[in-house]
């Protein structure tokens, strides 16, 4: 049943975060936005309310997959840590058997998040092009205008490049071989297990010290904190390598600029300060409450309604 919630937790995550997570991919991999205001003002009035949804439909369809496999990795993996260490799935794991766990359950995912990751940055940083037709001047009629405007199809301007996540998955499957599906994963490597880790542990650790005496468990209100909490310290110290692997799967669109992880740190460094290592980080820890609130509420009680049931 681990599996199971994992899934309807994720899916209830993503349906809260995704707007928030489409601007804090336009912050990270656009110096033209000078803050999350900017960024919210200029996507909405160029794209509406649908620019802040591009490339929902690919996470949703796959992130009850990742999110059962996070969850059911790190409880199996855990289980089987107790019993080899302590001789039973019952025995109060330490804080270093949740940290390799939740450590595992990170790195798990990125083989199956990697290629919805390029998709979904190279579909959130895609300037919606809006075709226009240029307004007839007052030589219109004249003979030249035809030599101005020789045809309808010349006065609009170029479509987006990417139609919709699996147009984008075939065309940089086509354009840039199958590496191009898993550019950016040794960030991704980086970013996810050190995060997961975090986020199963301090996870634990808050819901103990939430738990009411006499209790096993905490009550929503304990879950709610703790699950957000949990959140937000898991993006603070993601956070760089989330920056840096944005820019390498966004690299692709145009002239590539990065050669691979340690170049790109270099030259991020080097051009906006270490400060660009944490482009982001307000809206990620802002995101990451509510998400995360939602995420462990819908898990806690999925797993709670079958114990109910099956017992």
């Amino acid at each position: 049943m681990d599996f199971v919630a994992g899934a309807i937790g994720g899916v209830c995550g993503v349906a809260v975060g995704y707007p928030l997570d489409t601007v804090k991919v336009r912050i990270q991999t656009e110096a033209k936005y000078t803050s999350i205001w900017h960024c919210i003002r200029d996507t909405y009035r160029q794209e509406r309310v649908w620019g802040f949804y591009r490339g929902l439909s690919l996470p949703v369809c796959t992130v009850s997959l990742v999110s059962s496999v996070s969850f059911g990795t790190y409880h199996h993996c855990l289980a089987h840590i107790c019993r080899f260490r302590y001789g039973s799935t019952d025995a109060k794991p330490t804080k270093a058997d949740i940290t390799l766990s939740g450590c595992a359950s990170g790195l798990v995912r990125v083989f199956l998040t990697s290629p919805t990751e390029v998709a979904k940055v190279r579909l959130q940083t895609q300037a919606q092009a809006q075709p226009q037709q240029r307004r007839p001047s007052a030589s219109w009629t004249s003979a030249a205008a035809p030599a101005l405007c020789p045809a309808p199809t010349a006065c609009l301007e170029p479509r987006p490049k990417y139609r919709g996540p699996l147009h984008c998955l075939a065309t940089v499957a086509r354009e840039e071989g199958l590496p191009g599906l898993y550019k950016g994963s040794s960030a991704l490597l980086l970013r996810e297990g050190h995060s997961f880790a975090t986020y199963f542990l301090s996870y634990a650790m808050l819901c103990e010290w939430l738990t009411p005496a006499g209790r096993s468990q905490p009550d929503v209100l304990g879950v709610l904190v703790a699950g957000g909490c949990a959140g937000v310290l898991a993006w603070a110290v993601a956070t760089p390598m989330d920056v840096i692997k944005s820019r390498l799967q966004a690299d692709g669109q145009g002239q590539r600029r990065y050669r691979g992880l340690l170049h790109c740190v270099v030259t991020s460094v080097r051009e906006e300060g270490p400060r660009v290592l944490f482009k982001g980080l307000a809206l990620n820890c802002c995101r990451a409450f509510p998400v995360n609130m939602v995420v462990f509420v819908a898990y806690e009680a999925v797993l709670r309604l079958t114990q109910r049931l099956f017992t």
